[in-house]
């Protein structure tokens, strides 16, 4: 893309970063070469959280304790989260009960994932899961620079296995100096 500068033929500097000015789904920038899951089912990963079909969505594999590690190519700032039930409400069992959220942890397993102070823990009921709920609001001080979150779901309504249809994490982008923008001089 040429600016005005590049056009004349002089040097351009590159554009000042700007903070993202409406909220978007944040699915659509994930760095999927970083995200993982732990206990989950391979037949139902964690990618199919984002297709939009909860007859798909994910499930844990051994028990009902999940852990879903989500990170950014880029910092972010996160307003709301909001899980949906899996395959319409069919197994209300299944469902996520207590989930603790944490910010910016790369790692996380089941083995150390206790000891660590989440940055929120949530309870979900029912209807949070429904398609019509409303998002989740997250105390949104607190996740003003996020470039991982760790979702670490502790418990269900009484499943032996969590499943989740879908989730969709809503926020905006930080503005950052990208190093890769300037051109080395002399």
């Amino acid at each position: 893309m040429m600016n005005a500068a590049t056009a004349a033929g002089g040097a351009s500097e590159p554009a000042p970063a700007e903070d993202g000015n409406s909220l978007i789904d944040l699915s659509t920038i994930l760095d999927k070469s970083a995200c993982y899951a732990r206990n989950e089912n391979a037949g139902f990963p964690w990618g199919n959280l984002f297709i939009g079909d909860s007859r798909l969505g994910m499930r844990s594999d051994a028990d009902e304790q999940l852990i879903i590690h989500l990170s950014f190519q880029e910092f972010v700032r996160v307003k709301s989260i909001k899980f949906n039930e899996y395959n319409n409400g069919a197994d209300p069992e299944l469902n996520p009960v207590k989930v603790h959220i944490h910010i910016n942890r790369n790692n996380l397993g089941f083995e150390d994932i206790e000891d660590v102070d989440p940055a929120q823990t949530i309870t979900l009921t029912a209807a949070d899961l429904k398609e019509s709920s409303n998002p989740i609001e997250l105390y949104f001080v607190k996740f003003q620079r996020v470039k991982s979150l760790t979702f670490y779901i502790d418990e269900n309504e009484g499943g032996d296995i969590t499943a989740i249809g879908g989730l969709r994490i809503m926020g905006k982008t930080v503005a950052t100096t990208n190093m890769k923008d300037f051109k080395k001089q002399g």
